[in-house]
């Protein structure tokens, strides 16, 4: 993707089992102190998962009738939709939030346990069983549970509770989501069609239809935590809720509010393709060598999810892309999010960048010890369970950047 503008990240939203915003998450990071991640062990038993955080859901979404016509992954997502705006410095009023334009990034599908049941329940011995069902299924679901407008859904609430009346784009759709929704807001703000956009996903790891559907595709992690270099074959993966969101801008416009930057976003690409070893490292391979990373001052920030045979992929291609580089899973500190994975590891690495941050190893076998330098730019990987993958680099802007009160 070819930049014609600069475009820089000056707000993060960031929600997850560490906290709330990102100078809570980088707080924790300071000082080389390793991270115990906070993990929900007993409610989901065999499985564990990255849970949210205590949320006084009021202080960015005020009024109790918006609150109630969400789920939480929706509250999630508009609430960090909102930390992004304050940390950006977005005036509140409606005419200014009219020229903020946004894409957001959300799963597809609710289950209702209940409906399920009672759709096994009416069943159970039904010969002709297509009748029954249509009507269980009219009569029953709600008409949120439509499959194609949960990111609709999102994007309206954000609208409505934050005054974000400018263009809206929508992504429909796991991690493939959440890269396209960064992908395509850098290359209209690089392009001068837009200024300034909120972009962002979240995914929450507490909802029991989803937790099923990754258990019957055996992609849930068994048993006790693992970080995620050291997890295998055949489930590996730790769920997380996260909100994340990003205020991506022009860096005239940025200047023209006196807006300071966390860091540059360079280039940010997604591909999608055949997922056999070979196939597929070349594939991320290809993606590292556009983003043109350099090797000095680089941290690595990879998404994987922990499933060996992606990760050995993914770590092959970083080996000969980017060797010495200090690699680190983020999955291993928050859980895999799903559509909010990608930007996670971008907020992450903003946020890293403009404290000159380098963060000790999260844990597993292959993350290298904490090296003697400030990182200048990030890599920033994200590798899909099923498909999608994507890379983005970020790069330090400067003394300024670190003067943020993040």
């Amino acid at each position: 993707m070819p930049m014609t503008r600069d475009v820089l990240v000056s707000g993060i939203g960031l929600v997850s089992s560490l906290g709330e915003g990102i100078g809570a998450h980088l707080s924790l990071m300071e000082g080389g102190r390793a991270i115990q991640p906070v993990l929900e062990t007993e409610r989901f038993t065999p499985n564990v998962v990255h849970p949210l955080p205590a949320l006084d859901w009021s202080a960015q979404i005020p009024k109790k009738g918006d609150q109630r016509q969400m789920e939480t992954w929706q509250r999630l997502g508009v609430y960090a939709a909102g930390l992004a705006l304050a940390d950006a410095g977005i005036s509140p009023d409606e005419q200014t939030r009219s020229g903020v334009d946004m894409i957001v990034a959300a799963g597809g599908g609710e289950r209702d346990p209940a409906v399920d049941a009672l759709v096994m329940q009416r069943l159970r011995g039904v010969d002709d069983r297509g009748p029954l069902l249509n009507e269980v299924l009219s009569s029953e679901l709600r008409p949120t549970l439509f499959l194609a407008q949960l990111s609709n859904l999102m994007a309206g609430n954000i609208s409505i509770v934050h005054k974000v009346t400018g263009s809206s784009r929508t992504f429909m759709g796991e991690e493939g989501a959440g890269i396209s929704a960064v992908e395509t807001a850098a290359a209209r703000i690089a392009a001068g069609q837009s200024d300034v956009c909120l972009v962002g996903g979240a995914f929450s790891a507490e909802r029991l239809d989803l937790l099923v559907n990754y258990e019957l595709g055996g992609f849930l992690s068994p048993g006790d935590w693992r970080p995620v270099f050291s997890r295998g074959e055949p489930g590996a993966l730790v769920p997380g809720s996260v909100g994340a969101f990003l205020v991506l801008e022009s860096a005239e416009h940025a200047a023209a509010r006196s807006a300071p930057g966390y860091a540059r976003l360079d280039h940010v690409a997604g591909d999608r393709g055949p997922r056999d070893a070979d196939a597929l490292e070349k594939r991320i391979a290809g993606l590292i060598e556009a983003s043109e990373a350099a090797q000095a001052d680089l941290l690595v920030l990879s998404g994987a999810t922990g499933l060996g045979a992606l990760v050995a992929a993914e770590r092959a291609a970083l080996a000969s892309a980017v060797p010495g580089a200090p690699l680190r899973a983020y999955g291993s500190l928050l859980g895999h999010a799903f559509e909010a994975h990608f930007l996670a590891g971008l907020a992450l690495g903003a946020g890293l960048l403009s404290k000159g941050i380098m963060p000790a190893p999260f844990g597993g076998g292959g993350e290298e010890a904490a090296a003697d330098f400030a990182p200048r730019a990030a890599l920033v990987t994200g590798v899909g369970h099923a498909r999608s993958e994507g890379v983005a680099l970020l790069s330090a802007i400067g003394p300024g950047a670190q003067e943020r009160s993040a």
